[in-house]
């Protein structure tokens, strides 16, 4: 305002000139503040600004408030709403989540919810709002979904994480979370919740889709390829997120399937199989950890001090910040009764380092009463404030807190991210039958029925923690079965019944569909769709509501809140498909899931089966790609299939000893952990197995050679397995130590190299401490857990 005055009205006017000096020397008196200058090491700015703020600023920064409510949308145009002014004024706010969400909880639709372009410019208003209305122009943090694609409208949508395991492919996984987190950080967001790295050894529990599956070791890749892909090399590139692991920790085995219940695991079981996926991650430089809803042995994750400060801060050196889980600090008053008061049930969080409320409504006027009445002392608030302070001045958000609108609506769901979905999913099909090569099926066909109730169901496709999807976006098994073979063949499609509804089926009709045609393939499964009849608890998860007589019921049976407790197929599926084998027509099923399921009928009576698990937007193209042999699978599982439930728990790395089997049957799995079919044939050979060193410090190589010995080039997933044959503490059966995914052509052979230490041979012992204790080790490597094609052994000095 000053450049409309020439100098001489400064001369003119003396108080003009002691106000421009006053308001210059403010100014220039800002740029000499450290927390303001981007030359000034983290440490020293977080302590400058920290020293600047009241007691109510910093707990403000502490609260991480629901972030759909803080934009007001007018036709095109978007600002911030009173909600989002009310809560920066009044509690000082530092962080907002899932502010660019869009699902039936958060009731924000095609319509109601934001495009890529208005995505970017509601995140810069809000931050223009922060920086310019506020004492210190501190800048908002964003935490947006991000576990199998940015959770806003018009993202990628790539196949949940149990099918993104299936790859077993890191570095494919490391490439889909960079393009994830360049989404979400183009339309402003900075924090990708993700990955989940619970181990899921209860199928009944409803977030199974959402892990990597039940192998402390592959969980462990899986989670660094995704720490790696979402913060890249610095996480102020600006096409970089911070990670968020969740969910800390022993979440995916609730007694029961129930989520988020007790959880009863010893120490050792602890540190062995659950912790270590989140070690890695955590050595891969993840700088976010949020807590599970779930206690341990009587002791809640969200006030667990030895979990949160021993074993996370002090034993493995994390340098980031603790976020509780939607609503669980109140949940240490409301779900656990441990505290008698809200305010109490702050005071356990904080002061057993939790460092953000995620919800708001945790810490807020309860941690200022709790700081107030010295149950939270100073020290521990202001480092947990610290924690989060540092990881906003590394992104550079007091530099750069704006995005390019123009930008996010150009590279969101690009071209290239769309062909990279649709790679993810393909590579993550499981071949689990294939009986008399019934697959790949021939384009020369005459006919072919697609039949099922998710064959042609765009959001059955995509699993749950999705957005909103335009219908061209997403492409169907239906859909892409016709692509791939034209208007040369002719596909005929009934849907045949529904998930759950039996008020709808045509049986009879799918049945003479398939019959008239020379092959029926037949899609089947569950469902995490949400819809907008579905009520939710407080913490966004899904209740399990009781259903009129006469109304149709939902087909979601999976997702978060749906456990099971069987797992049969739902509603006429089987009836569906036992009708179209009755048919004498070859039948392929397709199966896109969540969760395994009982599949003893359909292995038994039908020649091939194949497993797309939630493939994403691109999953039609990807299965068809595999169904007509474009794609040779390369998928494998990483979560055993049951023959029941009364087998549970079932997991290929259980401890000894070996388990018997049961009156009624087998106690094995119906596919076992690692299980996965090619069109080409493989043979091991050659073993070889070199250790120098000794218990102290170890290293031991393992050789073998691999050969294709068909006429289909193909990609092997070797696995290499350990067993510890004589130990001081009962050790598994066996344990994943190393795998690779390698391309083998045909009539040609790769020679395969893997080296282990001690890492990979410790044990916990009796007194809970680290070692590797001399004496054989088994080693043994095949084609999955329970196909092993070389074994050998070494000895440890």
């Amino acid at each position: 305002m000053f450049r409309s005055f020439g100098i001489s009205s400064f001369i003119k006017s003396p108080l003009l000139l002691v106000l421009w000096l006053g308001a210059a020397c403010s100014v220039f008196g800002q740029d000499r503040v450290l927390y303001k200058q981007a030359n000034v090491p983290t440490a020293q700015r977080v302590e400058d600004l920290l020293a600047r703020m009241t007691l109510e600023e910093k707990v403000g920064q502490l609260s991480t408030l629901l972030g759909w409510k803080m934009y007001q949308k007018d036709g095109e145009e978007v600002t911030v709403s009173k909600a989002f002014e009310e809560a920066v004024q009044q509690r000082h706010i530092g962080m907002l989540w899932a502010t660019l969400r869009a699902d039936p909880w958060t009731q924000k639709t095609l319509t109601t919810g934001l495009n890529p372009r208005q995505a970017a410019e509601a995140t810069n208003a809000m931050q223009k709002y922060a920086l310019e209305n506020t004492r210190l122009g501190i800048p908002m943090m964003m935490a947006e979904e991000c576990p199998h694609g940015h959770m806003a409208i018009g993202t990628t949508v790539f196949p949940t994480s149990i099918g993104q395991a299936s790859t077993w492919n890191p570095a494919l996984i490391k490439e889909m979370a960079a393009a994830i987190a360049l989404e979400a950080r183009l339309q402003g967001g900075h924090i990708g919740y993700g990955p989940v790295l619970d181990l899921a050894r209860e199928p009944r529990w409803s977030r199974v889709e959402e892990t990597y599956g039940e192998d402390p070791y592959i969980n462990s890749q899986m989670g660094v390829a995704m720490v790696s892909g979402f913060q890249g090399e610095d996480v102020a590139s600006g096409k970089n997120v911070i990670s968020t692991l969740k969910h800390f920790t022993a979440y995916g085995v609730p007694e029961g399937g129930h989520n988020g219940t007790s959880v009863s695991i010893g120490q050792r079981e602890l540190h062995e199989s659950y912790l270590p996926p989140f070690k890695a991650a955590v050595e891969a430089g993840a700088l976010s950890v949020m807590t599970a809803y779930n206690s341990i042995d009587g002791v809640p994750c969200t006030s667990n001090g030895y979990l949160l400060n021993n074993v996370l801060r002090d034993d493995w050196g994390f340098d980031g910040f603790v976020v509780s889980d939607l609503g669980s600090i109140s949940g240490l008053k409301g779900s656990h009764h441990v505290a008698a008061t809200s305010e109490d049930a702050a005071k356990l969080a904080i002061n057993a380092g939790v460092d953000s409320d995620l919800g708001g409504y945790g810490f807020d006027k309860y941690l200022l009463e709790a700081i107030k009445s010295r149950k939270v002392s100073q020290a521990v608030l202001d480092q947990a404030v610290s924690r989060v302070l540092k990881v906003k001045f590394e992104m550079g958000l007091f530099e750069n807190p704006y995005v390019d609108p123009e930008k996010a609506a150009k590279e969101v769901r690009s071209t290239s991210h769309v062909a990279l979905a649709r790679k993810v999913a393909r590579e993550g099909i499981v071949l689990l039958k294939n009986e008399d090569n019934v697959l790949p099926l021939s384009k020369t066909l005459k006919s072919i029925a697609v039949i099922g109730p998710n064959a042609d169901n765009t959001y059955n496709q995509l699993g749950d923690y999705t957005a909103p999807q335009a219908e061209e976006n997403v492409v169907t098994v239906l859909e892409g079965i016709q692509a791939k073979v034209g208007n040369d063949v002719q596909v005929n499609y009934i849907k045949g019944c529904a998930i759950r509804d039996t008020t709808q089926s045509q049986i009879a009709e799918a049945a003479a569909l398939a019959a008239k045609s020379d092959v029926a393939v037949v899609v089947l499964g569950g469902s995490s769709a949400r819809d907008f009849d579905t009520e939710y608890e407080e913490t966004a998860a899904a209740k399990v509501s009781d259903t009129e007589e006469g109304e149709v019921i939902s087909d979601m049976e999976s997702g978060e809140g749906f456990d099971r407790m069987t797992l049969e197929l739902l509603g006429d599926q089987l009836q569906l498909v036992k009708a179209v084998q009755q048919t004498g027509t070859p039948v392929v099923v397709v199966l896109i899931k969540g969760r395994p399921l009982n599949l003893n009928w359909i292995d038994a009576n039908v020649p091939a089966i194949v497993d797309a698990w939630y493939p994403g937007q691109e999953g039609g193209n990807a299965i068809a790609d595999v169904l007509f042999g474009d794609y040779n699978p390369s998928g494998r599982l990483t979560i055993s299939v049951p023959r029941s439930v009364g087998q549970l728990p079932v997991f290929y790395n259980y401890r000894n000893p070996q388990r018997h089997d049961y009156v009624e049957g087998s106690a094995a799995p119906l596919y076992a952990f690692g299980h996965g079919l090619s069109y080409a044939d493989f043979t091991y050979t050659d073993l070889e197995i070199t250790t120098s060193g000794n218990a102290r410090s170890p290293k031991v190589t393992v050789q073998f050679e691999v050969k294709n010995s068909s006429n289909v080039d193909g990609e092997e997933v070797v696995q290499l397995y350990v067993k510890d044959m004589v130990s001081s503490t009962v050790r598994p059966l066996m344990s994943l130590k190393r795998f690779e995914k390698v391309m083998v052509p045909a009539g040609g052979s790769r020679k395969i190299s893997f080296t282990l230490g001690a890492e990979d041979l410790q044990v916990l012992g009796q007194d809970l401490e680290w070692l590797v204790e001399p004496g054989n080790f088994q080693v043994m490597v095949g084609r999955s857990s329970r196909d092993i094609r070389l074994e050998g052994e070494f000895v440890l000095e």
